[in-house]
């Protein structure tokens, strides 16, 4: 599976409605937590079935990962990964707890 990055409100609504179910993560650039739980999310859609995946860098996507958070009501958290089904997130996890294996127990 491919990993894509979404920068934009705009290409994150587009995946939201054409997606029935998708996994989203949150990355931080700068923080070495959010680069160990980004090689687990990669990890995880190379052995997964998933067909894709997504996520934003916090520092090039502020306006975006705002939007999600107060569209959706959960706080931000960086890294924080995401499961979204039927246009609402269903599921959530930060810092230590995004591991391939959890993303795959999902």
């Amino acid at each position: 599976m491919m990993v894509k990055k979404i920068g934009t409100i705009e290409e994150f609504n587009q995946v939201l409605e054409e997606k029935e179910r998708f996994f989203f993560l949150k990355h931080s650039l700068t923080c070495p937590i959010s680069g160990s739980a980004f090689e687990e999310y990669q990890k995880f859609a190379d052995d997964s079935n998933e067909q894709e995946a997504y996520y934003l860098a916090v520092q090039e996507s502020r306006d975006l990962s705002n939007y999600i958070a107060e569209t959706f009501g959960i706080k931000h958290e960086s890294p924080q990964a995401l499961l979204f089904k039927e246009g609402k997130p269903v599921w959530n996890a930060s810092h230590w707890n995004i591991t391939s294996k959890e993303l795959q127990n999902v």
